[in-house]
């Protein structure tokens, strides 16, 4: 068996140690909001924070994620800088990859609380967005971080 805390709760998975994070968190505890994209680790749409790090919940297994600190979308309240920045610059169309996005948006601001565009763009690259709403993503984030400060 192995323990997981994630946004701030012990949890119990009993099945296969070595199925990917991501499949945990959305299949045995209900926890929909990280996305399953691609599963190779390329889009970011199942990125939570490991750690207070940013990751691709795809490429971890259940055993690797065991005594760690684990945050999903979930976990940010409902009033949180990010979502109501985000909201605010009506970023979501299709809405599919905003949790990730947010995540690896947090894990920008947590590290840079005051990035430049190109801070942004270099730091959200790596997550993907089929609607193409790149330019609202980059505003959302410079409204939070004024937000947070």
């Amino acid at each position: 068996m192995v323990q997981l805390k994630i946004n701030g709760k012990t949890y119990s998975y009993r099945d296969d140690p070595d199925t990917p994070l991501v499949w945990v968190l959305r299949e045995h505890f209900g926890l929909t909001g990280t996305k399953w994209g691609c599963g190779v680790g390329l889009c970011g749409c199942c990125t939570i924070h490991i750690d207070g790090k940013a990751e691709r919940s795809c490429q971890i297994s259940v055993k690797e994620a065991e005594g760690k600190e684990i945050l999903t979308i979930e976990g940010l309240p409902q009033d949180h800088y990010l979502k109501r920045a985000w909201f605010e610059e009506e970023v979501p169309e299709c809405g599919y990859c905003q949790p990730g996005q947010i995540m690896r948006a947090l894990e920008l601001l947590n590290t840079n609380p005051n990035p430049s565009e190109k801070d942004i763009l270099e730091a959200m690259d790596s997550n993907l967005c089929r609607c193409g709403t790149y330019n609202r993503i980059k505003r959302a984030i410079l409204k939070a971080s004024r937000m947070k400060s």
